[in-house]
């Protein structure tokens, strides 16, 4: 299970002393425990995979937020960190296999405008869960729609 991997990359990373490696990866591990109590149960390593593609999404968006500022050593903390998450998540798609599948949704769904994106969306999401963003799947959709 890819949690397991997880905490065995951690003491691996406490053992070796690879400091920013430890402590990324043990936020994740906390906010697998989290999800666990709300949920009750053990999470599923597709429920981890997203879990792990938010905190990839919020490092993303904290390396603007301090590129703007001008703080070039966040932007690189962060940057090696959003690295880290990214070596536990599946390969990820690239946008041609992506317009590929979306294409192919659209001609199975029947979907015509912008106002069936829905279906669209229902039928992607399973396809590529992991491999790409659900942002990255809503640009697209969205393009392709119109």
């Amino acid at each position: 299970m890819l949690k397991n991997d997880l905490d065995l990359a951690m003491k691996a990373a406490m053992k070796s002393g690879d400091t920013i490696r430890r402590d990324i990866l043990r936020v994740v591990l906390t906010n697998i425990k989290l999800a666990e109590v709300e949920k009750g149960a053990a999470l599923d390593d597709a429920a981890v995979i997203s879990l792990l593609q938010k905190e990839v999404k919020t490092h993303k968006e904290s390396i603007e937020g301090a590129q703007k500022a001008n703080r070039q050593d966040l932007v690189d903390q962060y940057t090696t960190e959003m690295h880290i998450l990214e070596e536990y998540l599946p390969a990820q798609m690239n946008e041609t296999e992506l317009r590929e599948i979306v294409k192919a949704a659209i001609a199975e769904s029947g979907a015509t405008s912008a106002a069936d994106m829905g279906k669209v969306m229902k039928t992607v999401l399973p396809k590529v869960e992991g491999k790409a963003s659900n942002s990255d799947v809503s640009r697209i959709v969205r393009e392709m729609l119109v």
